[in-house]
């Protein structure tokens, strides 16, 4: 769904993207694939990192670079069981999310076409395993706006600006796009377009609209 104002696609435009959920598949299926062939409750996961309080914060000291990829590995693992092997613990979980391709070739099509890229991705740390490799997205993109690297995480007002700073563009001539409804108040009051992603095909054909292109896929 589009919030805010149509952007003219007939200048330069600024497409800011999310990470995970828009880039990638949604990864809850795939999670709880995961936990299962872990011995873990399918929804174990997003129980861990989303309802437990020690989960929770080391989810948050780890999106703003407070403890690094292999520290929270080690921390979650005892929290999802004694039997979980904490080495590359994060990069076992999402290996197996899909990219997002459609999404993808509306990026590189709105590249294509002059318009600047920036990724603004709460990080879920980038080493031992680096998402955005894993995915091959990182040299898309004219920007990169990364809440580990930066020391803040959306809904953070302040890495909203240092997007439009870093992109060089007004906020009314850019687009935020992101899965999280909660990410794009910010975002829109200070004046971005926002697209809240919900389906992967809706989105894609709304930021077609907006920016005056086609997404390609190539086989």
């Amino acid at each position: 769904m589009v919030r805010g104002n149509r952007v003219n696609g007939d200048e330069q435009l600024g497409l800011i993207l999310d990470f995970a959920g828009v880039l990638t598949a949604s990864p809850i299926e795939v999670h709880r694939t995961w936990c299962v062939s872990e011995g873990l409750e399918p929804g174990a996961w997003r129980a861990t990192l989303n309802d437990h309080p020690e989960g929770r914060r080391l989810y948050a000291a780890l999106e703003i670079g407070e403890i690094g990829q292999a520290e929270w590995n080690a921390g979650t693992a005892a929290l999802l069981g004694e039997h979980v092997d904490p080495v590359n613990l994060m990069g076992r979980a999402w290996a197996e999310v899909p990219s997002a391709r459609r999404m993808i070739a509306l990026a590189r099509a709105a590249r294509a076409a002059g318009h600047r890229l920036a990724l603004l991705s709460n990080s879920f740390g980038l080493d031992p395993f680096n998402p955005y490799e894993h995915v091959g997205i990182w040299d898309l993109f004219d920007v990169h706006v990364v809440s580990e690297l930066e020391g803040l995480a959306k809904p953070d007002p302040a890495i909203y600006r240092l997007a439009l700073e870093r992109i060089g563009l007004p906020a009314e001539r850019c687009v935020f796009v992101d899965d999280h409804e909660v990410n794009l108040p910010p975002a829109a009051e200070l004046g971005i377009t926002t697209v809240h992603v919900t389906d992967e095909d809706r989105a894609v054909a709304e930021l077609e609209a907006l920016l005056g292109v086609t997404a390609v896929l190539t086989v």
